[in-house]
């Protein structure tokens, strides 16, 4: 990502994708805002402290910044602010139309970077499916704001006995049947 006087350019970090030995490790800062790939992809020595390291941080930083303030005024910060969500989970666009081929070559160089073999028998793909089925997407507002007690299961009997105590019993409305509705419909009627 690149800052220029009052526009921001972005792109993917283009490689080739037969390459999936990392060139240098990612950098705690980069993985911090979600960019560990551009250190995977970088042809730089594999020397933290570096000034291009370094550079790269915060240039990065910057342009994060910029992209994550305000509201996104035109196509290109909204395009921007999506290929940074992107990189920053490729995991969840290797099924995107325009972007997932290259989305699952950043999901390789990490998986090859934590350990993670690839996938190769039906097994192993039905393994990988079970455990990202059982992951749960993280939302602060889920975790955090939301203190409902039953967020994840309706109240028991005692809980709703008590409600029922406090807020006394919803007496139905009375809903007219069809014989009602027609019969007064007649009335209106006669009396024209």
């Amino acid at each position: 990502m690149t800052l220029l006087s009052h526009q921001i350019v972005v792109a993917f970090i283009f490689h080739r994708p037969d390459r999936y030995t990392p060139m240098s490790l990612p950098r705690r800062a980069m993985e911090q805002m979600g960019f560990s790939i551009c250190c995977l992809t970088c042809d730089a020595p594999d020397i933290p402290g570096t000034e291009r390291c370094k550079g790269c941080i915060e240039s990065h930083a910057r342009a994060r910044d910029k992209l994550t303030t305000g509201p996104a005024t035109t196509k290109a910060e909204r395009l921007a602010r999506e290929q940074v969500t992107m990189l920053a989970d490729p995991n969840k666009y290797i099924d995107d139309n325009d972007h997932g081929d290259f989305m699952l070559n950043y999901v390789r160089l990490i998986d090859s970077h934590r350990g993670i073999e690839e996938v190769i028998t039906m097994e192993q793909v039905e393994a990988r499916f079970a455990v990202q089925r059982s992951k749960k997407d993280k939302s602060l507002i889920r975790e955090v704001a939301n203190q409902n007690p039953w967020a994840e299961r309706g109240p028991d009997a005692d809980e709703r006995k008590e409600m029922l105590e406090i807020f006394g019993e919803a007496k139905s409305p009375d809903v007219p049947s069809w014989d009602d509705l027609l019969e007064e419909v007649g009335e209106l009627l006669d009396e024209d």
